[in-house]
């Protein structure tokens, strides 16, 4: 069965941490004017092209539903080598010298075509390759991994942020720490923030550590797309994402799914806490309605990079109102993309922060329906089958939204700032 996109699988050898891939005519993916790179050379050299080698492929982006934050995207790609072209000791190899993980930061990417319109589903930097063999050692397979740009962020540590001032917004902040450690400005797309903040505390720390703590601040979201760019979307665009039309899934007439993965907990439930900025006071927060029912669920941080203890107020209240109940939860969902039910084109373009809409019939013919957003995309891939599976979580900043029948109720919903 053929898969229901055409892949592609590239391995960029150039230096830099850009994911520019030379023009080629008439390729779906690096033939687009406007987008890729007019270049002199497009040899093996430079971009090698792993689709024809590659046997499957298995990517995971998203965020940690339980340590609520976004977490570095890793993609496992393996490849048949049966010339040893990736062995690093074959002198003959066109890539000899070339496979020391992040040297020059090496650049795997993946991509689908569906109806001559291309979709990225991962872009990253190579961190190791693993070697496998049949039983008679006579076929060799490779296990190329890579993470994306969180963890280039993550190896880079700073203790001043050049061109950091009070009084700016997060984005520009975020922007400054980016500038610091000369993350390339084409692979950015930073809101404006609508918190402002502090100056830098010039302390030892990485520069994700750094922009964690504008992005907490904020309240906003902060992550790296299919394509590698790292986006920051602010308080008021991640509330106002909840109005958008869902994408409705169900067992007859929607898109079908399997294997929905249901939670009913306090795991969740976040109902007193204490945020501090730097150089202010502790500001605390409960829902003594929540304790009552819950028991006590805390979280205390400090150090947060937000200008007044007003702010800091108005931050703990919108973060516990989000998390002080909960409901039942539907975690995950599996779509089988080899199914021509399933929108294959529609299912590459999720990302996070698209509303989806899931309604399940029970045993005892009851109906459970949820409004979610996508906050997680995994992707497995072989020769003869394609599951993608989507994290689904409540919006991870409450507010109200007039006009929406689920987030616009007065006396129910909450008025963010």
């Amino acid at each position: 069965m053929a898969l229901p996109a055409t892949l592609s699988v590239s391995l960029n050898f150039s230096s830099g941490a850009t994911f520019g891939i030379p023009f080629t005519l008439s390729d779906p993916v690096n033939g687009i004017l406007d987008t890729n790179i007019l270049s002199a050379s497009t040899t093996p050299a430079l971009v090698a092209d792993l689709t024809a080698q590659t046997r499957s492929i298995n990517i995971r982006r998203g965020r940690n539903i339980y340590r609520d934050t976004y977490e570095a995207g890793t993609c496992i790609v393996r490849i048949y080598d049966p010339d040893s072209s990736f062995n690093p000791q074959n002198t003959s190899s066109p890539y000899y010298g070339q496979l020391t993980p992040l040297k020059k930061l090496r650049k795997l990417r993946i991509s689908a075509s569906v109806n001559g319109v291309s979709y990225y589903l991962f872009s990253g930097y190579t961190t190791d390759y693993k070697y496998s063999y049949d039983q008679a050692e006579n076929m060799a397979y490779v296990d190329i991994s890579a993470s994306d740009a969180f963890r280039l962020l993550n190896l880079a540590s700073i203790e001043t942020v050049t061109g950091a001032s009070a009084g700016q917004d997060t984005g520009t902040r975020i922007g400054k720490i980016l500038d610091t450690v000369n993350f390339p400005t084409q692979m950015r797309d930073i809101d404006t923030g609508n918190t402002l903040t502090v100056n830098d505390p010039a302390t030892l720390r990485t520069s994700l550590q750094a922009i964690k703590n504008a992005e907490f601040s904020e309240q906003g979201a902060l992550f790296c797309s299919p394509e590698g760019d790292i986006i920051f979307k602010n308080r008021h665009e991640t509330i106002g994402s909840a109005a958008g039309t869902p994408l409705a899934f169900n067992q007859s007439g929607g898109i079908p799914y399997a294997n929905l993965k249901f939670a009913f907990d306090d795991s969740l439930i976040i109902n007193s806490v204490s945020f501090q900025r730097i150089g202010g006071t502790a500001q605390a927060y409960q829902d003594a309605d929540s304790i009552a029912t819950y028991f006590p669920h805390g979280l205390s941080t400090s150090e947060l990079i937000v200008a007044t203890d007003a702010e800091v107020a108005n931050l703990a209240k919108i973060y516990v109102a989000t998390r002080s109940d909960t409901t039942i939860r539907i975690d995950e969902m599996t779509l089988d993309l080899q199914d021509p039910a399933v929108p294959t084109a529609t299912i590459l373009a999720l990302d996070y922060f698209d509303n989806v809409q899931i309604t399940n019939i029970q045993p005892d013919s009851s109906t459970i329906t949820k409004n979610l957003q996508v906050q997680g995309i995994a992707h497995n891939i072989t020769a003869q089958t394609w599951t993608t599976v989507l994290t689904t979580l409540e919006p991870i900043v409450d507010g109200f939204i007039l006009s929406s029948s689920s987030y616009g109720l007065l006396n129910d919903d909450i008025l963010s700032y």
